[in-house]
C-alpha cells in the first residue's frame, strides 16, 4: 500500500480535493498538495503536471487528480512517461486499473460523482495491488 500520494485539482475539483486530502491525512497518508487552493478559477494543467512529476520522478507513490470531468486532468497526466492516469467513476473501474493496468494517478469527475463515491474509489485505488502476470507485458507496451 503507497503512503505518499500528490494530490491536486482546478477550480471545479477543489471541494473534493479539499475532502479527500483530509480523508487522507486522518487515515495516515502524506499527502503533498499541489493546489489550488480556492475555488478560483483555474487551469487543470497547471495542478496535473507538478502531480505526474511527482509520481515520475517517485516523490510520491501516487498521485490523485480532480477536475470537473475528470478529462482534463487525465490527459494532461498521461503526456508524462511512466504515468498511467485513470478516469474512474466507480470503485470498481478503480480496481481493475489498478489490478490490471498498473494506474498510478487517479482522476475523478467531481461534477459526475458524489463524495462517496469519490472516497470509494479513492480507497480502491489505494488498497488495491497491480496483478502482474500477462498485464505487466501490456503495461510494458504502453510507453512510446
Amino acid at each position: 500500500m503507497p503512503t505518499s500520494i500528490a494530490i491536486g485539482a482546478d477550480h471545479a475539483g477543489f471541494a473534493y480535493k479539499e475532502a479527500i486530502k483530509t480523508w487522507l491525512i486522518d487515515h495516515d497518508y502524506t499527502v503533498e498538495d499541489f493546489g489550488t487552493y480556492s475555488a478560483d478559477s483555474a487551469d487543470y494543467a497547471d495542478f496535473a503536471h507538478p502531480v505526474a512529476t511527482a509520481v515520475e520522478t517517485g516523490t510520491a507513490e501516487r498521485g490523485i487528480l480532480v477536475c470537473g470531468s475528470g478529462e482534463g486532468v487525465s490527459m494532461t497526466a498521461n503526456k508524462h512517461q511512466g504515468i498511467r492516469a485513470a478516469l474512474v467513476w466507480r470503485a470498481d473501474l478503480a480496481q481493475v486499473t489498478r489490478q490490471h493496468n498498473d494506474a498510478n494517478v487517479l482522476c475523478l469527475p467531481e461534477r459526475f460523482v458524489d463524495l462517496d463515491t469519490a472516497f470509494a474509489c479513492v480507497e480502491a485505488f489505494l488498497n488495491t495491488e497491480f496483478e502482474g502476470g500477462r498485464h505487466q507485458r501490456r503495461v510494458d507496451k504502453m510507453s512510446c
